[in-house]
């Protein structure tokens, strides 16, 4: 603003806080956009995720018929690259929402961005708590196995640590965020066996989630009731959206072969 005299006054110089800071309309404006690109972003890499590992764990003639393709060409390549590029557009899409965030409290001398990227976890919007990116990186755990240990530089840091005392799944990704998941199952707490991810995020042994919802194993997870509760979040309607982890199923078998082999044998 300028008085009489043509001179320029910034209110931020006499006022410790942001003119703005109280406009309700323009965080309802800005945080309902910001929802809907980031709900649009959540959905769009869960569905490209969905559709890379759908032939890749595909049962029956589909199962053959890739197997055949690979005969002719490098599908395990190509597979590894559209899998580094999802990872990219997560990690891209994460620190653009970050940056966004602290440059509106900057602005506004608030932490109304704070709060909504914690409103964000815990409507499950945001990527990193997506269960399809650790199925991404057991997919890419179990390539890498079967290459003899190859690892492009974006996957370089990934690991995967099981034991019968606890298993954690590491995923170091640019920027150095670093992720750690952890596969104990809630309720038996031994390592998930037959793992499902509900729509909330927390992963179970099959057996153990079916049994929280009064189902049977061969019903399945998704034949629960609407009102069961994720038994650790106490979420309702979490059973609907499970995901089944069949990529770390798999990474299981592989390097923990005789526990693995003890819970197929009891289930």
């Amino acid at each position: 603003e300028s008085d009489s005299n043509g001179q320029r006054h910034d209110d931020h110089q006499t006022s410790p806080t942001c003119q703005l800071e109280s406009c309700q309309l323009c965080d309802q404006n800005f945080f309902s956009e910001l929802k809907k690109e980031a709900s649009d972003i959540a959905c769009c890499f869960s569905s490209r995720v969905r559709r890379l590992l759908q032939l890749h764990s595909a049962p029956g003639i589909q199962r053959y018929l890739v197997t055949l393709c690979q005969c002719f060409k490098n599908d395990q390549l190509a597979m590894m690259q559209k899998c580094q590029i999802l990872i990219e557009y997560a990690m891209m899409n994460v620190i653009a929402m970050q940056k966004i965030l602290k440059k509106y409290d900057k602005v506004h001398c608030s932490v109304n961005g704070r709060n909504f990227k914690s409103k964000m976890r815990a409507e499950h919007l945001e990527i990193l708590q997506s269960p399809w990116l650790i199925k991404l990186g057991a997919l890419y755990l179990n390539f890498n196995e079967s290459n003899g240990g190859t690892s492009t530089e974006i996957f370089s840091q990934f690991s995967c640590n099981l034991s019968d005392t606890g298993s954690i799944m590491t995923l170091i990704f640019p920027d150095s965020v670093k992720l750690e998941y952890d596969l104990t199952c809630p309720i038996c707490l031994d390592t998930v066996f037959n793992p499902y991810a509900l729509g909330c995020g927390h992963p179970f042994c099959k057996s153990c989630a079916c049994t929280a919802a009064s189902v049977m194993i061969f019903q399945g997870i998704k034949a629960a009731s609407d009102v069961s509760k994720c038994p650790v979040c106490r979420e309702v309607g979490t059973y609907a959206n499970a995901v089944n982890m069949m990529e770390l199923d798999l990474l299981q078998k592989k390097r923990f072969k005789q526990y693995w082999k003890e819970r197929h044998a009891s289930e």
